[in-house]
C-alpha cells in the first residue's frame, strides 16, 4: 500500500478523519496540516486501518477524544486566585448588566 493511500481504512476511519479535519479548519489550522493532524489522530486511536478482513479491525482506543477534558485549564491555573476572582466578578457584572439592559 503506496503512503498516503486510503484504501483500508474503514468507511468510519475516514468519516472521523473528515470531521477531526474540519474542526481543525474552524480553528484556523491550514488544510494540508489539518488533514495530517486528523489522520495522525485515526491511527493513534485505531492503530492505523482496520480493513484486512471480516473480524480482523482493531479496536478504537479513543485516546486523543478522552485527552480533551484534562488538557485545558493550564492558562488558568498559572495566575493567582486574586486575579482569577477578580475575573468572576468582572463577568459576573457584564452578564448582570446584560441582563438588565
Amino acid at each position: 500500500m503506496p503512503q498516503g493511500d486510503k484504501s483500508r481504512y474503514t468507511d468510519k476511519q475516514k468519516r472521523k478523519a473528515a470531521h477531526i479535519e474540519q474542526s481543525y479548519e474552524e480553528r484556523g489550522v491550514d488544510h494540508e496540516e489539518a488533514v495530517a493532524r486528523a489522520w495522525a489522530t485515526v491511527n493513534k486511536d485505531s492503530g492505523g486501518g482496520n480493513k484486512s478482513g471480516s473480524g480482523r479491525g482493531k479496536p478504537d482506543s479513543h485516546a486523543s477524544a478522552r485527552k480533551g477534558g484534562r488538557k485545558g485549564g493550564a492558562a488558568s491555573a498559572r495566575r493567582s486566585a486574586a486575579d482569577r476572582s477578580a475575573a468572576a466578578r468582572k463577568g459576573w457584572e457584564t452578564r448582570r448588566k446584560r441582563a438588565a439592559g
